[in-house]
């Protein structure tokens, strides 16, 4: 199966936390976009593997997500090394996809940092044909997709485009907020220690951000996109969805 777009992250939730108003855009414009998470997010002071899981299969029937996978690279250790590297050559190959995206290399969590790093060399790596990988006993066609962009999570950048969420704001909310033990959950006060994400103020600041960002393109909300190449406009196309 090949995808339109494929999100790569170092756990589950990332992915709504980071462009989960993006993601359901794109889905119910009749994209296909899928999402790879690279550990099970074990390490997590809240909540466990299996919880993890059902609040992930939770989330994806939200945004409407029907192809997601986990690499279980052991949480804590995304090192950029040959079989982390070549366990994302084999995703990229097997789905094709024309864009993915990453999480922006600067970051608070050393996890988010080494996927960055990760997805980097990966990408590139993948459209070498003599970079070999197998996948259920067949050897892959080498592959690279046109576009790399990378989301932000904790801290910010200045974005290249900012995409306009306001129609799937609330969906990306709702995603996370599946996410039951990672997330502020007043019926699960007692799951474990507070932690950066699990206050009330941090689902706060998701909002605050993405009305910021959506401000500055004139919308509701909006979530930020990094690009280290230029990315060419189609000025009439604009223009015309503009006016």
């Amino acid at each position: 199966m090949e995808l339109e777009y494929l999100v790569f992250a170092a756990h589950p939730d990332d992915a709504e936390l980071s462009m989960g108003g993006t993601i359901a855009k794109l889905i119910n414009a009749g994209k296909s976009v899928g999402i790879i998470d690279l550990t099970q997010g074990e390490l997590g002071t809240r909540g466990n593997i299996e919880t993890r899981q059902n609040e992930a299969n939770a989330a994806n029937n939200i945004l409407g997500i029907t192809e997601r996978v986990n690499l279980k690279i052991p949480d804590g250790a995304v090192f950029v090394n040959e079989t982390n590297t070549l366990s994302i050559i084999k995703m990229i190959r097997k789905y094709k996809p024309k864009i993915i995206f990453a999480p922006y290399i600067n970051d608070r969590h050393p996890d988010h940092i080494e996927t960055s790093k990760l997805i980097k060399r990966a990408y590139f790596l993948s459209g070498l044909p003599k970079v070999k990988t197998e996948l259920n006993g067949e050897e892959q066609e080498s592959y690279r997709p046109k576009k790399l962009f990378y989301y932000a999570q904790t801290y910010e950048f200045e974005p290249s485009f900012i995409v306009d969420i306001s129609n799937t704001f609330r969906s990306k909310i709702e995603a996370m907020k599946a996410y039951k033990t990672q997330f502020h959950n007043q019926e699960l006060k007692d799951e474990g220690p507070e932690t950066f994400i699990s206050t009330p103020e941090f689902l706060q600041f998701i909002e605050s951000r993405a009305k910021s960002f959506g401000f500055k393109i004139g919308k509701e909300y909006g979530e930020p996109f990094y690009s280290e190449e230029y990315i060419e406009l189609d000025i009439n196309n604009y223009l015309e969805n503009s006016l």
